[in-house]
């Protein structure tokens, strides 16, 4: 406790800092990347999709898209996995 363990540091995050120094490693790990991000790879937020028309546009299964870390679901080719990005 009294640090914050986001990845990034604390501006990195959406809960305030004085939460995140007084609260124990495990709670800060158990909260969503996209709202505290505590993993290796700052950004990778899950549990939602990066494909255009909420997920509408990809032959991806939905609940998949959503675990799928953002760096995956980007590299996956616009005509399987459309996230509007140029490749």
């Amino acid at each position: 406790m009294d640090r914050s363990h986001a990845t990034g540091g604390p501006g990195n995050s959406a809960v305030p800092g004085k939460i995140q120094e007084k609260a124990p490693k495990g709670v800060e790990e158990a909260l969503p990347d996209s709202v505290h991000p505590t993993g290796k790879n700052p950004g990778q937020s899950t549990g939602k999709t990066h494909a255009l028309n909420n997920g509408e546009d990809s032959i991806v299964p939905k609940k998949i898209q959503e675990i799928l870390p953002e760096s995956v679901e980007r590299a996956v080719p616009n005509a399987i996995h459309n996230t509007g990005d140029k490749k």
